[in-house]
């Protein structure tokens, strides 16, 4: 018993790797205590729970911003949002238990296998994670890397998972020290180190030859104000404030997600209904430089029989600052359950469990990342909110765009959740070689260069504008190129390797 409490307390400690902490050699520490106590397990079940223990900690601490969300919605108790990070926290342990009861039964006799197999399954279970049931991918192991003196580079070439596999690693570095296992433990730490060397920043370029011009806009919207009766007026003006129409030159304006609150288009027939949609359009438009490019976010109308709306869309749209109709157009494509959709709607309904976002209708999906070629800047890719999360899921890879568009409402979700993601953000950045801006409503907008730097930012909770300069790209990365079946390749090199040491061993 006294193991499995070690377990929840060092996994509680990996946690504080993650941002707004940020003390990663915590991070690698706690992950040392777990191959500690998973190699002196005497049994299978003991190696699942102390797995599972572990993994208790590490997500009850690192999502508690989760609990943060509920008190925004006046038809829960504020309690109720402590349950939900606990009973999530109590499925999702359940994946990197898989990982130390595969890494028991195949490397406890040798303990450089051990590492090995523990880094191999921990990467198949966090792609599992991001993947199963719609997956949620939130603080994979490697975020904690991002500013760990390069190690961070390995996710050019193995991405976001493969970069938790090397958290593993270097890990077991520590653990085999540890245990006096001098040797194994360099055999450990050198490739990490040559691979992050050979990685290092790549020179970027710049396809249109220019550096355009971008002002992204925080205008400090608290999510109890957001969606106040009425209040959408005052985000309009404080937009259109913030926004100033006297530039010289063409810039690209971001605003943050669903920055208009009331539709920006309606499928509706009825002419009413698209005048007011119209109108909106060309308020917005009368706030920008004629030469201006709006990427907004903002909602849609759906409907089935041409009458009645049948749902929603979270949307960014391109709007010119000229008169003039919407570029483009682009759907959010993994949505949140219970956020922007209720699964079994007629029966949650009826016991009275609504989703946290407002409104009675749920969010459409769209058709998942696409690329827009548009005025002043060319191409562009987009991410809203959420979708940033999921690594190799962010670019079509067969129409690759100069830059990522992130507008997000992070209004809800703490002191936690904003930094968390991020940081998750700027991983995308570095493993796609793409620059990415990020517009929210209560911060953190930041504009994050082809390396996941932070270029600018405006802190939370502060109104104001970024002014910048578009950052360039970098040529497509290793990871840009293939995607997923690059961490899931480490994987299986890993696994071989554990394999071959416990031969050797024998």
């Amino acid at each position: 018993m006294k193991s499995l409490l070690f377990a929840f307390l060092a996994g509680a400690a990996a946690a504080t790797g993650f941002q707004p902490l940020g003390l990663w050699p915590l991070t690698l520490a706690a992950f040392a205590v777990l191959l500690w106590l998973i190699a002196d397990a005497h049994r299978l079940r003991s190696a699942l729970a102390l797995g599972w223990w572990f993994a208790l900690g590490y997500f009850i601490l690192g999502l508690n911003w989760i609990a943060t969300a509920f008190t925004y919605q006046a038809a829960m108790p504020a309690w109720l949002g402590w349950v939900a990070v606990v009973l999530l926290s109590l499925y999702l342990a359940v994946y990197p238990a898989i990982a130390a009861g595969i890494a028991w039964r195949y490397g406890r006799r040798h303990e450089l296998s051990l590492v090995l197999w523990l880094a191999a399954a921990w990467i198949a279970t966090e792609w599992l994670r991001a993947t199963m049931f719609t997956g949620f991918a939130w603080n994979p192991a490697g975020v904690a890397l991002l500013d760990a003196g390069g190690l961070a580079e390995v996710a050019k070439a193995v991405g976001t998972y493969g970069l938790s596999g090397v958290t593993v690693i270097a890990a077991g570095a520590i653990f085999l020290l540890a245990r006096k296992r001098f040797g194994s433990a360099s055999a450990t730490a050198l490739p990490v180190l040559a691979a992050a060397l050979l990685l290092w920043p790549a020179k970027a370029t710049d396809p249109a030859g220019i550096r355009t011009a971008i002002r992204l806009v925080q205008p400090n919207i608290s999510q109890t104000d957001k969606w106040r009766p009425g209040f959408d007026e005052e985000v309009l003006r404080r937009l259109g404030r913030l926004s100033n129409a006297g530039a010289n030159e063409p810039r690209l304006v971001l605003w943050p997600e669903v920055a208009v609150t009331e539709p920006l288009q309606d499928e509706r027939r009825d002419p009413a209904y698209r005048a007011q949609a119209d109108s909106r359009l060309e308020r917005v438009q009368a706030m920008l430089g004629p030469r201006d490019l709006l990427l907004t976010g903002g909602l849609s109308v759906d409907t089935r029989d041409g009458v009645r709306a049948s749902g929603a869309t979270n949307s960014v749209f391109a709007i010119p600052g000229a008169a003039g109709p919407i570029l483009a157009r682009y759907d959010k494509a993994h949505l949140v359950p219970y956020g922007e959709y209720l699964p079994m709607r007629p029966l949650l309904s009826a016991i009275g469990l609504s989703r946290l976002a407002p409104g009675d209708l749920d969010t459409d999906a769209g058709p998942g990342p696409r690329t827009f070629d548009l005025p002043i800047v060319g191409k562009v890719g987009f991410q809203l909110c959420y979708e940033i999360i999921f690594s190799g899921e962010v670019v079509d890879r067969s129409n690759r765009p100069n830059f990522l568009f992130n507008p997000s409402n992070d209004a809800w979700f703490g002191a936690w959740g904003p930094p968390q993601h991020l940081a998750q953000a700027r991983l995308r950045a570095l493993e796609e070689g793409l620059p990415v801006l990020r517009a929210t409503p209560t911060g953190i907008t930041a504009v994050v260069d082809a390396d996941g730097r932070l270029v600018a930012r405006i802190p939370a909770h502060r109104e104001g504008v970024l002014d910048a300069r578009l950052p360039w790209p970098h040529p497509p990365t290793l990871f840009a190129r293939f995607g997923n079946v690059l961490p899931l390749i480490f994987a299986l090199l890993l696994g071989a390797a554990a394999i071959a040491v416990g031969r050797k061993r024998r």
